[in-house]
């Protein structure tokens, strides 16, 4: 999600900026680390059945991730993220669901411009699927990441064991572990944040309810689960795995692209050249982050780019939503970004010569 100001004013880092950087960083953070749980709490509630129809076909994967990168904002990429690392999804279907997100731009689009924003979306949908599918039909599963066979890691004595036994709330609340009133605190520390004294980019708008009735899913999961599965799935194998690395990488991004952002103009390097802007558009749109990808928002809606460069740079960019990506397996970022680019060129390119 974009909860990100962009600081124009010259000089050092204020440390007004730096505590953004942080506040935004533990929000994605947090965020990511809840649709996480999530998605192994149903998986372990389920007993992993929810996945067997994707796991069973591979064009199902795609269509299903890339209707989950149409969501706006970054929820959608998220999950797909998640559902990836987990090996729920394919490549192909990771790569899907990060052509047909815009991230939270999404928001802005729609808010801006209904009509171009469906059609944009309509446009992103559609690439998403047809990319998807080629990969697939020439490649099938083969994916950057480094051992494919791993499935999602559901242990034997998780075929026993649940993450919703209502009997057993009270008592382990009575006997409350460590680990469960820590996970405990910072749920009800970050939900009075979000009441007092969070930041948020859209202050009107869909971000604070969204935050918090995520924080509450993750407060319910974390108050109710079973002293096993919180240790075992959401202690060991996901904050202790996952949390470091998501928040180093979200704090170095923020950190590059506000503290870039003071010293570079983005707007002022746009001349008249189209070309030069395609290729801007295209490296801008690499950057795992919503913000910068305003500049053509705004550049569009004043005429000073056609329609073409906006959808080459929406086609590359995914929002926040490939940080996670990033911090899991670099290669898989590397080769998503480096086909998105190409299928970007591909759309600009042709939108130039044809005039649109």
């Amino acid at each position: 999600m974009e909860h990100h100001h962009l600081h124009h004013d010259h000089g050092a880092l204020s440390l007004d900026t730096f505590i953004s950087v942080i506040q935004h960083t533990l929000m994605v953070t947090f965020f990511v680390l809840v649709m996480m749980l999530l998605i192994e709490y149903i998986t372990v509630q389920t007993k992993g059945r929810w996945s067997k129809p994707l796991s069973r076909s591979g064009y199902l994967q795609i269509t299903v991730a890339a209707i989950l990168g149409l969501i706006p904002g970054c929820l959608g990429a998220f999950t797909a993220v998640s559902l990836y690392i987990h090996r729920t999804f394919n490549f192909a279907a990771l790569l899907a669901a990060m052509i047909a997100t815009a991230g939270d731009e999404a928001f802005i689009m729609f808010s801006m411009y209904p009509a171009q924003a469906l059609k944009i979306h309509l446009a992103i949908f559609l690439t998403a699927l047809l990319a998807g599918y080629i990969y697939y039909f020439f490649l099938k599963d083969k994916s950057p990441l480094r051992h494919p066979e791993k499935r999602f890691p559901i242990h034997q004595e998780d075929l026993a064991c649940a993450s919703f036994v209502p009997g057993q709330i009270i008592p382990q609340l009575r006997k409350i572990t460590f680990t469960r009133a820590l996970l405990m605190t910072g749920g009800l520390i970050f939900l009075l944040h979000l009441f007092t004294t969070a930041e948020y980019h859209n202050t009107g708008g869909w971000e604070k309810p969204t935050y918090i009735i995520v924080t509450l899913i993750g407060l319910f999961i974390v108050t109710t689960v079973p002293d096993h599965f919180l240790t075992e799935h959401l202690w060991k194998h996901t904050i202790k795995k996952h949390l470091p690395k998501i928040f180093l990488w979200t704090l170095l991004a923020f950190m590059v692209i506000d503290v870039g952002l003071i010293y570079f103009h983005l707007e002022h390097w746009i001349s008249n050249n189209l070309l030069i802007m395609l290729g801007l558009a295209l490296l801008i749109g690499i950057i795992p982050q919503s913000g910068p990808h305003i500049v053509f928002l705004t550049l569009f809606l004043s005429g000073a780019i056609p329609f073409s460069i906006l959808l080459a740079n929406t086609i590359v960019q995914d929002g926040h939503g490939s940080i996670p990506l990033l911090a899991e397996s670099g290669r898989s970022f590397v080769l998503m970004k480096a086909i998105k680019v190409a299928l970007g060129l591909l759309a600009g390119g042709a939108g130039l010569l044809l005039g649109f």
